[in-house]
């Protein structure tokens, strides 16, 4: 395998919430995995001058833009990280894939089927010259998520019969928080389908093996009104002063469906931003015919494992605590049971993004399986506006998730 002789230079778009996390994650990787490649803070883009100047300083990024297809074809940059909104992902990555930057960008991968199909052409193109794209589902890098996924590979649910899956939270649950743009569809594609739902989709796909087939769907926008913002930053933001001024919600608030696996499970899913008292409360279940295993995003460090072939008087759930040294990237971590966090996941992201880059091979998720994502997304959304009409879901090619 081939490794990169030089640094790796990141320039990335975009510099709130997911920008701090991903920042977080360049600044930490090389400290904690040795590497075959070293990262360097390029580049930071930002449209407002002044708050970008003020993130490259916070967050550690060597010079900042305000236009990203500088950053794009700067001769300083070697991978492009995207974290803007949805409507610019398409033409960002690209560009960047064009230039034969490599590419990491914040999921869904776009705020349409047509979009990421592009996406995956383009960087089906740039593979041929030795060019690599991930999409950054950061859950996939949970330990226990990881753990979960290997319990099921190595048979030890059996058949899987049953999933369930929610993501909730209730940042939007006040009436008169503002319309910020994930609440506007032209900008973030999707509600909390897309937000946060995408995520609980790619975890059980992943999890499990199996892609999702087909579904039943319905969503709701519980607050179609909401005051223009004045300010906003991440999942916070401050309504216009005068309360006068409103506009229309263009998302759903919540979405829930059922689902078909192509390996027979049945599935429910339900994402809301209106579940109150939930703030970032992920859980998955999956049953087998030799038992279940349970995560919970509020007891990152843990799995539930009930397992079937224990004599009956030695059955029920195991608390797995999963920070042992043999676990899932926890080996340049902590003694075992020093508990990691939200931000590692990130970490563990950019240290498999950056071997793939160094080392000549394929990251994942590519863009061929977060269009896959992308369809369900849009089979879900079909299906609401159908009055839960049963929607096929329709598979990516399989040449172009080669």
């Amino acid at each position: 395998m081939s490794t990169i002789d030089r640094d790796l230079r990141v320039g990335m778009v975009g510099y709130a919430f997911m920008g701090a996390a991903h920042s977080q994650a360049w600044r930490t990787v090389n400290r904690v995995y040795d590497l075959p490649a070293r990262v360097r803070m390029s580049l930071i883009c930002g449209r407002d001058e002044s708050k970008v100047a003020d993130a490259a300083d916070r967050l550690g990024w060597e010079a900042y833009t305000t236009d990203w297809r500088r950053l794009v074809e700067s001769d300083e940059v070697d991978v492009v990280d995207i974290c803007t909104p949805g409507d610019s992902h398409c033409e960002i990555a690209i560009a960047a894939l064009a230039a034969g930057k490599h590419v990491l960008c914040e999921k869904p991968l776009a705020n349409t089927v047509d979009e990421a199909r592009q996406m995956v052409a383009a960087a089906a193109r740039a593979r041929a010259d030795g060019v690599r794209a991930m999409c950054g589902f950061n859950y996939r890098r949970v330990p226990a998520v990881t753990m979960m996924r290997q319990l099921v590979a190595d048979g030890r649910l059996g058949v899987i019969r049953h999933v369930r899956a929610a993501y909730l939270q209730d940042w939007i649950v006040d009436p008169q928080f503002p319309l910020v743009w994930r609440l506007q569809k032209d900008r973030a594609g999707s509600g909390a389908l897309g937000d946060i739902g995408a995520h609980i989709i790619d975890l059980t796909q992943y999890v499990t093996g199996q892609l999702i087939t087909g579904v039943s769907a319905v969503t709701e926008t519980f607050v179609k009104e909401r005051p223009l913002p004045a300010g906003s930053s991440g999942l916070a933001a401050q309504a216009d002063g005068h309360g006068r001024a409103t506009g229309p919600v263009t998302v759903d608030d919540a979405a829930v469906f059922v689902a078909r696996l192509d390996g027979g499970a049945l599935a429910t899913y339900e994402a809301s931003r209106f579940a109150t008292g939930r703030k970032n409360a992920l859980r998955v279940e999956i049953n087998g015919s030799l038992g279940t295993v349970v995560f919970d995003l509020e007891r990152l460090n843990e799995l539930e494992f009930y397992d079937a072939t224990r004599p009956a008087a030695e059955q029920g759930f195991t608390r797995i605590l999963v920070t042992e040294g043999e676990h899932p990237y926890m080996s340049a971590w902590w003694p075992p049971g020093h508990i990691i966090g939200y931000e590692h996941s990130f970490t563990h992201q950019m240290r498999d993004f950056v071997e793939a880059v160094a080392t000549g091979t394929d990251p994942a998720p590519s863009f061929a399986d977060a269009l896959q994502v992308q369809l369900v997304l849009d089979a879900v959304a079909r299906s609401a506006e159908l009055g839960s009409c049963w929607t096929e879901v329709e598979l990516a090619l399989a040449d172009v998730a080669a």
